[in-house]
């Protein structure tokens, strides 16, 4: 790995933490929380210093870095600025380990949501919107690595090219600048929006900023101890799917609608998502005794991979919830999961070769959803050993947590929630996990594959391979 340009690109993904730093201490000179405005000051001064130091060490050699120097700066950019996000969580009197503090930041960082606070109404407002603007800010870097890291033709893991990108044949180094402002402000507009329609529906303005920034995330962290605080009425709830639909379908969708860009027909896979999202709610609303309007919200939220949710499901249902979190949203999102592209191509492309054994002269259709693309070899190996690596994730993080206080169920339960960074809820189950009780090594592992849940295991398996294999 290339050290000084890597260290440029790490020093600028310091700079936004010292901005929510700064945000921070004024909201907390303005409300009078003066108790623990250092550890905020602390964080922007230290964030601060060593972005500017690596900015400035490593500004000669940007251009010099490789595929491979970036998917390895992803991985440092989780972990590294989780160390910024901790601080508040650490210095902040509330008694938290460091370990435990840690855990907290890369969980908001990777928009999981899973907390080792136990009564989140003892947290100081600050400290509460710390927690939601780092999943905010997690849910931005990710749509920068989808966009200039994953989006190249080396690393088609994620399959990008098969989603409408507005930004095409993108250099990293050359256009890094251009397109971050542009993520940055669609990002900010749709967080604007999401505030914006959830203050018209009644909810008080700090939740109202608070939720937006977990939604749009697809994050786990609320500013109350349960979104039954939040969201009290059907209108609310109405309110709160149009957000959930806004951050898991394509991150261009509304930019298109609004500026009329590009055809829409670019979108075929916001609209199957949307037809999927539909026939799930109607199945589950006649299966169930819930309203239509609870039931497309746990459909949206599991899909979305937020997993926040008004109320419980029967217990006989959360296994069904648990499986749409595989499907995660649109490709260019910031959700997780196993995507429902891969999972279409898989299906598809079975139905193909089945279809080749009985008609072997057979035309077949191999477009991808009725799209300009076609399913090719590469499609399919890249979707089944995704899959592989998904179910060889689950087996040994389920493992690891059978050796903790877990039963074999809540350990099956917890990984799949991991892996697709999905926070544990009413919906599936899982709402009486205390991680703060888990086995250090147990936090290890989870605060590891949530990291490798966002950008996938077979990152580390193309990292290893240039290290050990490099012909």
């Amino acid at each position: 790995m290339k050290i000084k340009p890597s260290l440029y690109y790490l020093g600028l993904s310091f700079f936004p933490i010292s901005l929510l730093s700064l945000i921070n201490i004024f909201y907390s000179f303005y409300f009078n929380y003066l108790n623990n405005i250092n550890s905020y000051s602390f964080t922007l001064f230290l964030s601060l210093f060593l972005g500017l130091s690596f900015f400035y060490f490593g500004k000669k050699e940007k251009e010099n870095i490789n595929i491979y120097d970036q998917l390895f700066l992803i991985f440092l950019i989780y972990f590294l600025t989780s160390f910024f996000i901790l601080i508040p969580f650490y210095f902040g009197g509330y008694q938290i380990s460091f370990i435990n503090a840690y855990f907290e930041s890369i969980s908001g960082l990777t928009g999981t949501g899973f907390t080792t606070f136990e009564n989140i109404t003892n947290i100081d407002s600050p400290l509460i919107l710390w927690r939601s603007s780092s999943q905010w800010l997690g849910g931005f870097y990710f749509l920068i690595f989808l966009v200039l890291i994953f989006s190249n033709k080396q690393i088609n893991f994620k399959m990008v090219d098969l989603s409408f990108n507005l930004e095409k044949k993108i250099n990293f180094s050359s256009n890094l600048l251009n397109v971050t402002n542009r993520i940055f402000l669609i990002y900010l507009s749709l967080t604007s929006l999401i505030f914006s329609i959830f203050l018209i529906s009644g909810i008080r303005l700090f939740d109202s900023l608070n939720l937006a920034m977990t939604v749009i995330s697809s994050g786990g962290f609320l500013p109350t101890e349960s979104l039954n605080d939040i969201i009290r009425n059907n209108f609310q709830s109405l309110f709160l799917c149009i957000a959930f639909l806004i951050s898991m379908l394509n991150f261009y969708f509304l930019y298109n609608l609004l500026f009329e860009r590009y055809n829409l027909n670019k979108h075929i896979e916001d609209l199957f998502l949307l037809i999927l999202i539909f026939s799930f709610s109607i199945i589950f609303y006649f299966l169930s005794d819930f309203n239509l309007t609870s039931v497309f919200l746990n459909v949206l939220s599991s899909i979305g991979n937020s997993g926040i949710s008004t109320e419980a499901v029967p217990q006989n249902f959360a296994l069904y919830f648990l499986i749409l979190t595989l499907f995660g949203g649109s490709v260019l999102s910031v959700t997780s999961g196993l995507k429902f592209l891969r999972i279409y191509i898989l299906i598809k492309s079975f139905f193909i070769e089945i279809y080749r054994l009985v008609k072997p002269n057979l035309v077949i259709n191999n477009k991808i959803l009725f799209s300009d693309y076609k399913i090719n070899s590469e499609n399919v190996k890249i979707s089944f050993l995704i899959f592989i690596l998904f179910f060889l994730s689950l087996f040994i993080l389920s493992s690891i947590m059978l050796v903790d206080f877990l039963n074999f169920e809540n350990s099956f339960k917890l990984s799949i929630l991991t892996l697709t960074n999905t926070v544990t809820s009413d919906i599936y189950g899982m709402q009486d996990i205390r991680f703060g009780e888990l086995f250090t090594f147990s936090k290890i592992s989870l605060i590891i594959f949530m990291v490798v849940a966002k950008v996938e295991l077979l990152a580390i398996l193309i990292l290893i391979r240039k290290v050990f294999f490099k012909d």
